[in-house]
Formats: structure tokens, C-alpha cells, sequence
């Protein structure tokens, strides 16, 4: 090649170099036409007599260089491997006789599948040599912050994932001087805790109000030069606090998560300002919707209702909007940043994204750029496999919500909020007991139907009358006391008078469940017609016996047990109404 070409090459963007193969339907990175050898350095095949074999014009082989191709190569030990083997047309059939079928094509839908593995552009995963130097260039990108044992230690693929998403106030970058605190070290602003199924079925991501009044705790803390201080925890602050405020780091927001909701999460990721300026221009631009005209001289917007697509610094005004929409506060603010993620969602999944490579490689470097990840997370290998397992999620299964909170009652001026008890409990439990927000349809095997029409026919047939029901209470997890209540209400309520305290049980359960022996089904099925329970919280079984030496039943009162005479599963699997909720699938407009 001569010096001209090889300026050529040098300077070729990467994306530029992908290419649709035709026969496999894949991408592939190739190298230009005029290239004779990889553009990455390495040990090369020499030809007899010292020679190098150069490809011919075009990218076709000589009769020479196809010889070369099949024989075995005389290198030892390449460090780089050979070009690959070029397809050639296949020859017109002999009259009269039918030729080979070509191989089916992979349908667009596995094509798009192939591609939203990769949804933050690690697609130069199979890019051979070349893509391996720029995975390092991705590498260098990754900022990280210690997790300082806060986290479970990453996620895992055959498991739940939960992965705390901080958007910081952190003013940093060119054009970012009208947003934030002045001299801010970046407080925990947008906090979405999001936690993904173990089945990949659906997802929820769960957003945590910045003046929530929460209890931050004490906080061990990597400092710079590698040693450990422990930064004091402080009781009824806001929650936002967590993260700048006395050298906090994102580790002591995720124990403050922690704290708050019962859900240890596996991995952090902090964006800034830039984040959604780059990310958003990188795929493009989203699509969002506003109901009325918005003007918020503080946040910069002044876009006119309708549909519009934003990126960049419009982007980042639509985020920080609050004045203009709905009540003004921070939870309007939550909602139309729940409308953003959702069209970035759809966007990141859309054809136009997914099966463009220049598209992908420029989302590669602006996430790789923009976010700060903990040391659990901090390459693109690990990346790359959390990428894969959240491209799994369907769009309609992924619902965004708000942790249910009121105005704060000890304030005159309200200014910040605190939890709805019962409610928020009732959503930290669905997330910690991985139940979905949607209903989840599956495609269900004939063992699986028969299992499934098995448990509803526990709750069918004859029922004994209250006052023949033998059982034993044990506390598996409920609050303290609460087997004690639990008897005296179906003792005196419900007319359940052979029934007694057996204390705490060995473990804790997440839900409440009543083993019977065979002969005590008719016994079982009152019992749970009085406390709400389903079939699957039935669990045929042994019985036991009683203080007066009689066979009982066992009823355990597990975390979902919250005061007697509640229906126990009449909210199971359900998101409870003070939740305001939306799924990613749906376009909705900013009111």
C-alpha cells in the first residue's frame, strides 16, 4: 500500500468499517477495499524468498494469493488472526439440474436481537484484532468509584439484578454553568433504584425523591490516598445528602438505599449533565410529548406543546424542567424525567438504533465517557454482560415508579416529604420479593398448566367450620407481636377458637403460609377462605400437634403480614394505588 492509502486508512472511523453480509445477515468489520493487510500491527505471514503477499484491486485474490489462503502458514505463533475467508459467488447449475439453496436469511427480528445485547455499542466485542484496541480505547473511558462493601459484590446473571442509577448535580463541562449548586461536589439529584427479574421477564425502576427524610447511616469511605474514614451517618436529612455532602461517595448512597428500602442493590452508575446531553445526541435525539407550552426560564426550556425531538442541551433542559409542569416540585419533575427515560428506552430498542454500527460506536463512547461506575463494574467485559442481560427486557414489561410519600406533617412550609408507611413497604417488598408491576404474560408448558390448575384446586371442595379448625401460629418474619394478635383476632373475630401461639419460627418467610395434612384439607380451605390466602400459599404437608396432643395445622405469618384481619394476599403481586406508575411502551405527554 502506499503512503497515500495508508493515510486513508488511518483515519477511517471505525463504524464506517461495518458491513452487512448478506448471506449471514450479520455485521462484520472489514477492513476498506484498498487495505492489503489488518490495520493493526502485528507479526505477518511472509511469502517464499521474503516476500509479502498484497491482496489484488478490489479485494479479490489472485490465483497466487488463493494458494497462499489454503496453505499452511509458516508463522509461528500469530498474534493476530489471519484475514478471513472471503465468500465466493456459487456457480450457475448444470441445465437441467437444480442448484444448492442458499442459507436462509436470519430474520430481522434475531437480527435486532443480535444487536440489543450490545445496547451500549459494546458490539466491537466481535470485532477480531482491530475491535480489540478499540475496546481498550472503552476501557480507558471507565471512571469507577469504590463500592466500599456496600454493594453484593456485582451482579450475577442467573439471579435478580438491582443496579442504583444516580444523576448527580454536578456542574462540569462546558455549557453546564446555569444548572446545579455553585462549587457543588454533586448531590444524589435523580436516584432510580432499578431492579431487573430473575427471569428477565420485566423490570421496575423505582425513583426515590431527592427530599425524601430518610436516615443516612454511617458510611465507610475509600479516600484518595487508599485508606478507609468512616463518615458519621445523619438521622431525618433529605435524601440527596447521601451523596457530596461531608465527602460522601455514591457507595454511601447505595447504603442509604439500602437502609431505606431492604434491597441491597449489586452495582452503581453516577451520570452528570453531560450524560444526557451525549447519550441523547449520540442515538440521534428522543422523541417527547408536552401537553402545553413550557417556558421555564430556570431550566431553559421554551418548547411548544406537541411532539418534538430534543438532544444535547434541549435535552438536558427537558430533565431539569419542574416550574412548568404539573404542581412545580421535584415529584413533577420525577415524572416528566420518567417520560424522558421511557423514550430513550424505546429509542436505545428501535431498529434505527439497533442495526445502525456508527450509532452504536458513538453510544459506546458517550456511555463509556459520561457514566462513573463501581469498582465491581469497571470494565467493559462486565459492561458488556450487564448490556446483554438488560437487553433482554420488553419495553411494555419495564415500569417506571415513584417510592409513595406525603407532604412532611412537622413542616409549616412544605418543602420536603416523608414516606406513606404501608405503601411504600408494600413496593420495597415487590421489588425484594422480585414480583413484577406488570402482569407478565409467558407461554406456559403443559407441565406447568397442570401445576398451575393443581394449586387453584386446593382452595376447591368441602369447608370445615371455624370452630373445627386446629392450628398452631408462628411468627416467620412479621412484625413482633404478631402472632399474638393474629390469635386473638381469629379467636375472637373470626370464630377460630381451637387455635394457638407457637411462637417464632426457624426462618423467615415472604410470604405467609399454611401447611396441612391430607385429612385437613376441608380445615385448610376455611381457614384460608378467612385470611385471604391463595392456593400457592397452601402447602400440603404433615401436621402437627397441639398443647392438648391433637393434630393441627401450621400457620406461618411471614413479612407480607401486616395487621390482623387484612386479607393476606388480597394485594399480593400488585403495585398499590398510591403508586403512580407508566411502562416504557407507552408515549405519554408532559402535562
Amino acid at each position: 500500500m502506499d503512503a497515500q492509502g495508508r493515510g486513508r486508512a488511518e483515519h477511517i472511523d471505525p463504524a464506517d468499517q461495518w458491513v452487512l453480509n448478506p448471506v449471514t445477515g450479520e455485521y462484520e468489520l472489514r477492513p476498506p477495499p484498498s487495505a492489503a493487510q489488518s490495520a493493526v500491527p502485528g507479526p505477518r505471514t511472509a511469502a517464499p524468498g521474503g516476500s509479502r503477499r498484497a491482496a489484488a484491486p478490489g479485494g479479490s485474490r489472485g490465483r497466487g494469493a488463493q494458494a497462499a489462503a489454503t496453505a499452511p502458514s509458516t508463522a509461528p505463533d500469530r498474534d493476530v488472526p489471519g484475514p478471513r475467508r472471503r465468500r465466493t459467488a456459487p456457480e450457475e447449475p448444470p441445465p437441467g439440474r437444480r442448484g444448492r439453496r442458499r442459507p436462509a436469511k436470519k430474520s430481522k427480528g434475531k437480527k435486532v436481537l443480535l444487536w440489543s445485547g450490545g445496547t451500549m455499542a459494546f458490539v466491537v466485542l466481535a470485532a477480531g484484532t482491530a475491535g480489540y484496541l478499540y475496546l481498550e480505547h472503552l476501557n480507558d473511558n471507565i471512571q469507577s468509584v469504590a463500592d466500599d462493601g456496600a454493594s453484593t459484590g456485582g451482579f450475577q446473571k442467573d439471579k435478580a439484578i438491582n443496579i442504583l442509577l444516580i444523576g448527580t448535580d454536578k456542574r462540569t463541562g462546558a455549557g453546564n454553568e446555569g444548572y446545579g449548586d455553585t462549587g457543588s461536589a454533586g448531590h444524589a439529584d435523580t436516584t432510580i433504584l432499578l431492579h431487573v427479574a430473575k427471569d428477565r421477564s420485566n423490570a421496575t425502576a423505582l425513583s426515590i425523591p431527592r427530599d425524601l427524610i430518610v436516615d443516612v447511616p454511617d458510611c465507610p469511605t475509600t479516600q484518595e490516598d487508599g485508606t478507609q474514614k468512616i463518615i458519621p451517618g445523619s438521622p431525618g436529612v433529605r435524601f440527596n445528602t447521601s451523596l457530596g455532602q461531608d465527602g460522601r461517595t455514591p457507595s454511601c448512597t447505595m447504603r442509604t438505599v439500602t437502609e431505606l428500602t431492604g434491597v441491597t442493590p449489586d452495582n452503581f452508575m453516577v451520570a452528570d449533565f453531560n450524560a444526557v446531553k451525549t447519550l441523547t445526541s449520540a442515538v440521534g435525539g428522543v422523541e417527547v410529548c408536552l401537553a402545553k407550552d413550557i417556558d421555564d426560564p430556570d431550566s431553559h426550556l421554551q418548547l411548544p406543546a406537541g411532539k418534538h425531538t430534543i438532544k444535547g442541551e434541549e435535552a438536558l433542559a427537558f430533565v431539569r424542567t419542574r416550574h412548568s409542569v404539573g404542581f412545580g416540585g421535584d415529584l413533577s419533575r420525577i415524572e416528566i424525567q420518567q417520560q424522558f427515560l421511557s423514550a430513550l428506552m424505546r429509542k436505545l430498542k428501535s431498529n434505527d438504533t439497533l442495526t445502525s454500527p456508527s450509532k452504536m460506536v458513538k453510544l459506546a463512547e458517550a456511555a463509556t465517557e459520561a457514566l462513573t461506575v463501581d469498582s465491581k463494574l469497571d470494565s467493559i467485559g462486565k459492561l458488556k454482560d450487564l448490556g446483554l442481560e438488560l437487553g433482554k427486557l420488553n419495553t411494555k414489561n419495564l415500569t417506571f415508579a415513584t417510592v409513595p410519600v406525603r407532604d412532611n406533617p412537622a413542616e409549616k412550609v412544605k418543602a420536603t416529604v416523608v414516606l406513606q408507611e404501608g405503601p411504600a413497604q408494600q413496593v420495597f417488598d415487590m421489588i425484594r420479593d422480585d414480583v413484577s408491576f406488570t402482569e407478565v404474560k409467558k407461554k406456559e408448558s403443559e407441565k406447568e398448566k397442570k401445576e398451575k390448575a393443581a394449586v387453584a384446586a386446593r382452595l376447591e371442595g368441602a369447608k370445615s367450620d371455624p370452630s373445627e379448625i386446629r392450628v398452631r401460629i408462628l411468627n416467620g418474619g412479621a412484625a413482633a407481636g404478631s402472632a399474638q394478635l393474629e390469635l386473638n383476632h381469629l379467636q375472637t373475630e373470626a370464630g377460630v377458637t381451637k387455635s394457638e401461639n407457637a411462637g417464632n419460627a426457624d426462618a423467615e418467610l415472604a410470604r405467609t403460609t399454611l401447611e396441612y395434612a391430607p385429612d385437613q384439607a376441608d380445615q385448610a380451605r376455611a381457614l384460608a377462605e378467612i385470611l385471604g390466602l391463595s392456593g400457592a400459599a397452601m402447602k400440603p404437608g404433615e401436621s402437627v400437634t397441639n398443647a392438648q396432643g391433637l393434630p393441627a395445622m401450621t400457620l406461618t405469618l411471614g413479612k407480607d403480614f401486616k395487621e390482623p384481619g387484612a386479607k393476606l394476599d388480597a394485594t399480593a403481586g400488585k403495585a398499590p394505588e398510591e403508586v403512580q406508575k407508566s411502562t416504557a411502551d407507552k408515549v405519554a405527554c408532559a402535562k
